[in-house]
């Protein structure tokens, strides 16, 4: 722990949230199906059937939720926007009614002094452009970079931090390898054009952003880099953990912060594809100038090459599937990290987030860094007076807190923290059984009560600086 626990005083304190996963209204004001839609629509995919058809009606409650946010301390806070929202199908013209609802809500964010960080991709395509291809297809990617262009065009007079693309990991390996999200495909060699295609979007929606904002806007994007470790110091284990780095990291960032593929990538995933979908160009627009990185960070990955007694061990955290999100890596083992666990069964390990962080303060030298997403889901339920107590989710913060001013006094240039989640929410696949807020949603009636956890938040919000220790009352 440094000596101060203060943070810079334009730290920015924030909480996240994703479209599908809060506003519902999905068919209200023109927009169309997306593929989660189709996904939580389709028996099996998600727990107890699940959808994200109400959520947790922010569409008509985010004046309300803003007023929470306002209440809780925040001066930032990061939102998705809805593609199918603002263009109907993937195609054609911009849909007044949908934009008309995120200038809406940027308008009382600012009102409350609260900065908008827009996110234009959260995983949730339109049904029509899956229809025709989805990810893997390369028109997708042009038709994002146009999306872009429209959401830029409407609001970027009054949104200054901008992000491309949530989690493009999950986007192509989840959703396309082990098909434990939407569109629920299991093709490792789609899993990998997919992940191609997101850094091409990636690089045309930088453009075009580019081309409609104003040069005082900020153009990021949010990856889930992974910690990955090996179980031991042995040959083996070093090259599993070294082909699992280049599938959750090296496929993302390479092109986008450097500009080309690991080599040793495409060696690895030869048998599986030729790579002839990368076109003359493409990674020279996915390397585009950023003015700052998004992290997300929950847990670490452990890693060993397969042994007999490991029977190719799935613990990756990422869902029950008989296909891998792994591509080429049908020989590693995964292993439960040893530690406590949030209720999704990760491991709590703030130092992650430490070592992740100084490895892209090492690896793009002068590039802003935020957390966009760190948090835990807890089975959290009022006591009999109404409140909600999360003495974990609050020893949880502390830790991965104290592990980024950590990181600052280790000379990162972290300038923003954003809790995961704002409030309670659909948890995908999981639909509404693990509860990530910091704000407690009954489901039945939509009433939000701040957890302790929110309370304690606001405190290191309002404050600018973090208690020496927390210790659970």
């Amino acid at each position: 722990m440094p000596e101060s626990l203060a943070f810079p005083a334009d730290f920015l304190w924030g909480a996240a949230t994703s479209a599908y996963q809060i506003e519902g209204a999905v068919r209200e004001d023109g927009r169309t199906p997306s593929i989660w839609d189709t996904f939580s629509h389709t028996p099996g995919r998600t727990l107890d059937g699940d959808t994200g058809d109400v959520a947790v009606e922010h569409y008509h409650r985010y004046r309300d939720d803003v007023a929470l946010m306002a209440d809780l301390g925040l001066n930032a806070y990061r939102f998705s926007v809805s593609w199918s929202r603002v263009q109907p199908t993937g195609r054609g013209p911009a849909v007044q009614r949908g934009l008309d609802f995120y200038r809406r809500l940027v308008d009382e964010l600012l009102g409350k002094g609260i900065k908008p960080a827009l996110t234009l991709y959260h995983w949730d395509l339109p049904q029509e452009l899956e229809d025709a291809g989805g990810w893997p297809a390369r028109e997708t990617a042009y038709r994002f970079a146009e999306y872009a262009g429209f959401v830029a065009e409407a609001l970027g007079d009054r949104v200054e931090s901008w992000i491309t693309l949530n989690e493009p990991w999950c986007s192509a390996f989840l959703g396309y390898g082990s098909g434990v999200h939407a569109p629920g495909r299991t093709d490792p060699a789609a899993a990998l054009q997919a992940a191609h295609h997101l850094n091409l979007a990636h690089g045309l929606g930088t453009q075009a952003l580019r081309a409609a904002l104003p040069a005082r806007a900020r153009v990021a994007v949010s990856l889930n880099s992974s910690v990955v470790r090996a179980v031991s110091q042995s040959p083996e284990d070093q090259d599993a953990r070294r082909r699992i780095d280049n599938l959750a990291n090296g496929v993302f960032h390479g092109p986008m912060l450097h500009g080309a593929y690991p080599a040793d990538l495409l060696a690895d995933t030869a048998r599986l594809t030729d790579w002839s979908f990368v076109h003359d160009g493409d990674l020279a627009a996915a390397h585009q100038p950023l003015d700052a990185l998004g992290l997300n960070y929950y847990t670490p990955a452990l890693v060993s090459a397969a042994r007999n007694d490991s029977a190719h061990a799935r613990n990756d955290g990422h869902g029950a599937s008989d296909h891998s999100p792994w591509p080429g890596s049908d020989d590693v083992a995964f292993h439960q990290t040893p530690g406590d666990r949030t209720e999704m069964g990760w491991t709590i390990d703030p130092s992650g987030l430490h070592d992740l962080i100084m490895r892209y303060t090492r690896e793009a030298p002068g590039l802003p860094l935020y957390v966009t997403e760190n948090g835990a889901a807890y089975d959290d339920k009022p006591d009999p007076d109404g409140r909600v107590h999360d003495p974990e989710r609050i020893a949880y913060l502390h830790g991965h807190l104290a592990a980024v001013r950590r990181a600052i006094s280790d000379g990162a240039d972290v300038r923003g923290y954003y809790l995961w989640s704002l409030m309670d929410n659909f948890e995908w696949s999981y639909g509404y059984s693990k509860r990530f807020g910091a704000v407690y949603v009954d489901y039945e009636t939509q009433a939000r009560t701040p957890k302790s956890s929110a309370h304690w938040y606001a405190g290191v919000a309002s404050s600018g600086e973090l208690p020496r220790e927390y210790v659970a009352d």
